[in-house]
C-alpha cells in the first residue's frame, strides 16, 4: 500500500511538472516563433562556384615576383560564393538575388533538412537583382507563400531567415522601417526597397523577409555598405511577383516601353505649373501612339506617383518603370491644371523597328555584323560618338560589359542600357582596345 501511494504521488508530480512545462512553452511561443517554425523548411542555403583566370600559380619565386609573372599561362581557379533563397513552388522553384548566382558555373542548394541538390537557372535579371532557380526533387517540397507588399505598415514586425556569413538557418527580427526607399550604392541607384532594422548581412541575400503571417513580403539583399547598423533592404514582394513571373515564363525580363520622356522639375517651373511639392518629374514629351499617350499622359504633366509611391525626379521615374515588364500595368498619378488624376499605363515590348533609331538618335552610331564581331558603319555628325572620336571600322566588343558579336546581341544590350544616363563601350581599333563612355542624348527627343 505504501509503495502504491508513493508511485501515485510521483505520477502526479510528473504530470503537474509536464503541464507546467507545456504551459511555459505555450506562453513563450509568440508570433515570431510560429513564423520560423512554419517557414524555415522552405528557406535554402545556396552555394556557388565560379571559375576565374589567374596568372599566378601558388607561391612565386623572387624573380617571378619581380617580373610579375609575365608570360605565364593563365590558370583557372575556383572561387566560392554563398547566399540564401526561398522555395515558392513545390515543384522546386526557388527565388534568390541575381548577384548571388551571377557568373556561377555550379550552384548547390541545401534544404533545411540537409538534402542537397544541383540547381539550374531558369532566368535572372541584374537590373532588378532577382533570379529564379529550379531543383529536381522526387516529391513536393515545402514552400513559403509569396504575399503582398502594397499594404505594409511602418513599424510592423518582420522576420528575416537566411545564411549570413554561411551560418545557415539564422533568424533575425525587426520592424518595417520604411517603404519605397531609394538609395545609391556601388555607383548605381537602387529603387523601391523595403527598409528594415532586422539584421541583413552577406549571405542573407536572396532569403525571405516575412510578416507575422509567415508570408514573404520581400527578398532580402545585402547591398548597402558604409558600416550602417540597423539598416537592411528587401525587394518588395509585389515587384518580386512581377519579375519572377516574367523570368519563369520567358527566362528574362522583356524590355518594356511606355513612350515617355521626363526631366527633373526646377522650382521655377513647378511654381509656374502650380505644383508646390518638392518632388515629381516633368513630362517633356510623349510618343504618339505609345502606351503613355493611350493612357492620356500629356507633355507638361507632373508625374507625382507611380505604383503607389512618390516619384522624386526623372531618374527615379526611369528606374521605377524598369521594375514593370511588358504587359504589367501600373497606376500613375499626374498633376495637371491644378489637380491630380490617376491613369493606368500598360507598357509593351520595345518595338524592334525602333532599336536602330535608338542607337542612331541617342548614341550617334550605326553598326553592322562582320566576321568576328560588330563594326561601326556610321557616326552621326555632332553626336557624342563623333565628339569622342569613334570612326567607321571601329569594332564594338562590349556594351556595359555585355559581350556583343551580333546585331541581336547589340540590340538586347542597348535595350537593357537605354534608361541609363550613359553607356560604356569596349571598342577595338587595330590591336588596341579602349573603354569609352557615351552619354545618352535625352535632348534628341527619343521617348522611353
Amino acid at each position: 500500500m505504501k509503495h502504491a501511494v508513493m508511485r501515485w504521488s510521483l505520477l502526479v508530480v510528473a504530470l503537474l511538472t509536464s503541464g507546467t512545462a507545456n504551459a511555459d512553452l505555450a506562453r513563450r511561443r509568440d508570433a515570431i516563433v510560429e513564423v520560423v517554425q512554419k517557414v524555415s523548411p522552405a528557406v535554402v542555403y545556396i552555394g556557388t562556384e565560379q571559375e576565374v583566370e589567374s596568372r599566378f600559380r601558388g607561391r612565386r619565386s623572387p624573380l617571378e615576383e619581380f617580373f610579375g609573372g609575365m608570360g605565364a599561362e593563365p590558370e583557372r581557379q575556383r572561387i566560392s560564393g554563398l547566399g540564401s533563397g526561398a522555395i515558392i513552388d513545390p515543384s522546386g522553384i526557388i527565388v534568390t538575388n541575381d548577384h548571388v548566382i551571377r557568373g556561377a558555373s555550379a550552384i548547390h542548394v541545401i534544404l533545411a533538412d540537409g538534402r542537397s541538390f544541383e540547381a539550374e537557372v531558369i532566368g535572372s535579371d541584374a537590373a532588378n537583382d532577382l533570379a529564379v532557380l529550379k531543383v529536381n526533387a522526387k516529391e513536393a517540397l515545402p514552400i513559403a507563400k509569396l504575399g503582398t507588399s502594397s499594404d505594409l505598415m511602418i513599424g510592423e514586425t518582420v522576420v528575416a531567415i537566411g545564411s549570413p556569413f554561411g551560418l545557415s538557418k539564422t533568424v533575425t527580427a525587426g520592424v518595417v522601417s520604411a517603404v519605397g526607399r531609394t538609395f545609391r550604392a556601388d555607383n548605381r541607384v537602387y529603387n523601391d526597397f523595403v527598409q528594415t532594422d532586422a539584421a541583413i548581412n552577406p549571405g542573407n541575400s536572396g532569403g525571405p523577409l516575412l510578416n507575422v503571417d509567415g508570408e514573404i513580403i520581400g527578398i532580402n539583399t545585402a547591398i548597402f555598405g558604409g558600416g550602417a547598423q540597423g539598416i537592411g533592404f528587401a525587394i518588395p514582394a509585389d515587384k518580386v511577383r512581377r519579375i519572377v513571373d516574367e523570368l519563369t515564363r520567358f527566362g528574362k525580363v522583356r524590355p518594356a516601353w511606355v513612350g515617355i520622356d521626363t526631366a527633373d522639375l526646377p522650382v521655377r517651373v513647378a511654381r509656374q505649373l502650380g505644383w508646390d511639392r518638392a518632388y515629381g518629374a516633368l513630362v517633356t514629351a510623349v510618343e504618339a501612339g505609345s502606351p503613355a499617350a493611350e493612357a492620356g499622359v500629356k507633355r507638361g504633366d507632373v508625374v507625382a506617383e507611380l505604383g503607389g509611391s512618390r516619384i522624386q525626379d526623372a531618374e527615379d521615374f526611369d528606374t521605377r518603370v524598369r521594375g514593370y515588364p511588358a504587359r504589367s500595368a501600373f497606376p500613375v498619378v499626374l498633376f495637371r491644371d491644378g489637380g491630380l488624376r490617376t491613369v493606368q499605363v500598360t507598357p509593351v515590348e520595345f518595338p524592334a523597328r525602333m532599336v536602330e533609331g535608338l542607337a542612331w538618335e541617342r548614341l550617334g552610331l550605326r553598326v553592322k555584323e562582320i566576321r568576328g564581331g560588330l563594326a561601326v558603319s556610321g557616326v552621326r555628325q555632332g553626336s557624342a560618338a563623333a565628339d569622342i572620336g569613334l570612326e567607321p571600322g571601329d569594332i564594338i566588343l562590349r556594351v556595359n560589359n555585355q559581350p556583343v558579336t551580333t546585331n541581336d546581341a547589340f540590340r538586347e544590350a542597348l535595350l537593357t542600357a537605354r534608361r541609363g544616363r550613359s553607356v560604356l563601350l569596349l571598342v577595338r581599333r587595330g590591336r588596341y582596345g579602349y573603354h569609352v563612355t557615351l552619354p545618352f542624348e535625352r535632348e534628341a527627343g527619343y521617348r522611353l
